[in-house]
């Protein structure tokens, strides 16, 4: 479909007049027409359109369709008929009163073409810029980062379903592509244990006799992998992404030993963070947070948070279920930099703080990372009343450490952490430690005690970090942190933030992205019609409580 470009510099008279009439006092899509006026232009989107074929529709039109769409949590088929059918929407497209609209399906061809295109972030900007223009968004002041967890658009399936679904995926794709080939290999039992759904499937209730079915299921997948790529099955076969995928999880799954299929013990499956958990969603993985483990992805939310402007999603990323939110502190500074939208102090929880990451997000970025740094640990610090790390003294210079006894360390080795974080060993000797008078209060081994520490400006830093977190001062700055979880709140009831509407990474990312768009468009709203922000809800037997 080719691109031709669209005016809507002006909406037609008689839409004006009805909408005025219809909403005296405006709504959302009228205000946000008449404030900021087209969000978005054709331009911003030709790439991913030809310049021959049919007339596309106005991929400026659909962009704010889609907000429009997510922000009061649509699917196509209602955004579809919003269009057709109410007034405001109109107004805010521009369209005359009699204008029909368009099919639900262009909604996704316009999604896949922006996934495609690697254009997913074109629209949340386009809102940004906008919002700038209008003076409501300026970088510098105070941003707030949370995550929450996202669950894939697949059924949770247990091990033995896995196995058992991943083959019937398999099958069914053999069965489409090459039905006569596949007649010609499939066992008559096979139709009786991969036909039906695999939660329809009725499977042994005793341990060894579930661990035997799924070892038959893993002899016949082995079946399936070999006759496709034998010498008289069709070249193209083994290219099929079930294919493919059956592979990969046959090997995360089994094991071959002396020509016999085995399932996997539970402690020899792959990590997390590589571990396939549905056949319908390859790049779905399981993540654990605390008490709580999902299939899935999860999502990371930046917003400002200044008393005098509205609270506007400014960031949004979406990762891997086992992604650690540590390792997205730095993406999250760099990517708002490159749209010079960098706050001057950054609100986040433990999850996202570190030593490296406090001197990093101040030397390259001149933001100061505002949140609690990890506690020290060791039975010492759990106890509250042994010698931490904080009570010894650290001669830098002269690489040597003195403890609260005035004992002085007699090695000094540069090593790693188990996660290959660079680090100091320092051992006390032992015949000093063993004599010490306050024994009880620093070490229980006999080879005297043994500090690890990080390496100067990181020690440093997260030293004084965990001193500035004690004082009140500090205290009172971190508590603009709190409404970042309203924002998650919001995006989940509103929204469906939490559930992906869609299969993959890419395209589950578009529909955060769209999330966030329909949110500051909420907001927006909210600012215009001068709406106060909402107070902390506490419940009328909470308010009773007595003050300590």
């Amino acid at each position: 479909m080719s691109l031709r470009p669209r005016r809507w510099d002006e909406v037609p008279a008689e839409t004006v007049r009805i909408a005025r009439a219809v909403f005296p006092q405006g709504c959302l899509a009228m205000r946000t027409r008449d404030v900021l006026g087209p969000i978005f232009a054709d331009a911003e989107f030709a790439e991913v359109f030809s310049r021959r074929g049919q007339p596309a529709i106005s991929p400026a039109l659909l962009a704010l369709v889609s907000v429009l769409q997510f922000s009061e949590g649509l699917t196509d088929r209602q955004a579809a008929q919003a269009i057709r059918a109410r007034i405001d929407w109109k107004y805010a497209l521009g369209l005359e009163v009699t204008d029909p609209g368009f099919d639900y399906s262009v909604l996704s061809e316009f999604r896949s073409r922006l996934v495609a295109g690697g254009l997913e972030h074109r629209v949340l900007d386009a809102v940004l810029e906008a919002a700038r223009k209008a003076g409501l968004l300026k970088p510098g002041g105070r941003q707030r980062t949370d995550s929450t967890h996202v669950l894939a658009a697949v059924r949770d399936l247990n091990r033995l379903q896995f196995v058992t679904e991943t083959l019937r995926a398999a099958l069914n794709a053999l069965a489409a592509a090459a039905p006569d080939w596949l007649t010609s290999i499939a066992e008559p039992e096979w139709f009786d244990r991969y036909s039906a759904r695999s939660e329809d499937t009725r499977f042994p209730s005793r341990w060894s006799a579930r661990a035997a079915h799924a070892d038959q299921i893993g002899s016949d997948g082995m079946t399936v992998l070999s006759a496709v790529t034998a010498a008289d099955a069709p070249a193209w076969l083994p290219q099929l992404p079930a294919m493919e995928l059956l592979r990969r999880i046959w090997i995360q799954q089994y094991q071959v030993t002396d020509g016999t299929v085995t399932w996997r013990d539970k402690k020899d499956l792959p990590p997390a963070a590589i571990r396939y958990c549905s056949p319908y969603d390859e790049q779905a993985r399981t993540g654990t947070k605390r008490d709580t483990s999902w299939n899935g992805y999860k999502v990371h939310l930046t917003e400002t948070c200044e008393p005098d402007a509205p609270h506007l999603i400014t960031q949004v990323v979406t990762t891997a279920a086992p992604v650690p939110d540590m390792a997205m502190t730095a993406a999250i500074h760099t990517d708002l930099a490159e749209r010079d939208l960098l706050p001057g102090v950054h609100l986040v929880d433990a999850g996202y703080v570190d030593a490296d990451l406090l001197i990093a997000a101040q030397q390259r970025h001149g933001v100061e990372l505002l949140g609690p740094a990890k506690a020290a640990t060791g039975w010492q610090a759990a106890a509250d009343s042994g010698y931490t790390l904080s009570d010894f003294t650290i001669d830098w210079d002269n690489a040597q450490v003195t403890c609260p006894q005035g004992t002085t360390s007699n090695s000094w080795k540069a090593d790693q952490s188990q996660d290959g974080i660079p680090v100091i060993r320092v051992r006390f000797p032992s015949s000093q430690c063993r004599s010490c008078p306050a024994r009880e209060q620093c070490t229980r081994s006999n080879s005297g005690r043994r500090l690890t520490l990080r390496h100067r400006a990181q020690h440093q830093a997260l030293q004084r970090a965990r001193a500035e977190q004690q004082t009140e001062q500090w205290q009172q700055r971190y508590q603009h942190r709190a409404g970042v979880e309203g924002t998650i709140a919001q995006g989940i009831r509103a929204c469906g933030l939490r559930r992906s509407r869609y299969r993959g990474l890419a395209k589950t990312s578009l529909q955060h992205l769209l999330t966030a768009a329909g949110i500051n468009l909420n907001r927006l709203d909210t600012w215009w019609a001068a709406t106060p922000f909402a107070p902390t809800r506490t419940s009328h037997f909470a308010a009773l409580r007595p003050v300590a």
